[in-house]
């Protein structure tokens, strides 16, 4: 495996963790949202993450295997889903949204987890800005020998 697609297997973690960010900023910024386009409360989103299947070339994967080197394209975000998890209801007859009754859905985003899941994304842009830097490092190491 060449240095740059080791590079470019960290990029692609960096934009997917990235855009994971994203898609948890959008959770607790609609935390108390009751009313969206599609009507009722704002539905709580998640990142659907998998490995890039880009094809591999027959001698990559050949000396990877004879190596016992694992063989990777990265990853990438392939869809946004929403959660189907039961809205919070709490009873509060003077807010607008309110039903007959008096109760009010809300949307179904935890705080907690909300923050667990962005250091947990954080940590792993973390991790890969580090094997970048690494790589960078290695390659100046690697110019000065030829001085």
């Amino acid at each position: 495996m060449n240095i740059f697609r080791s590079m470019n297997i960290s990029a692609s973690a960096l934009t997917t963790q990235r855009f994971r960010m994203d898609i948890i900023g959008e959770n607790l910024a609609n935390q108390s949202t009751t009313r969206t386009e599609n009507g009722g409360p704002y539905r709580r989103k998640y990142t659907v993450i998998q490995e890039r299947s880009e094809p591999y070339l027959f001698s990559d994967v050949y000396k990877a295997s004879r190596a016992r080197l694992p063989v990777g394209n990265g990853v990438r975000a392939i869809r946004v889903g929403e959660d189907q998890s039961p809205f919070k209801v709490i009873y509060d007859p003077a807010h607008p949204d309110a039903d007959e009754e008096g109760y009010v859905e809300l949307p179904n985003v935890d705080v907690a987890r909300e923050m667990v899941d962005m250091i947990d994304a954080t940590r792993a842009y973390e991790a890969n800005v580090t094997v970048i830097n690494n790589y960078r490092s290695l390659a100046m190491k690697a110019l000065e020998i030829g001085r």
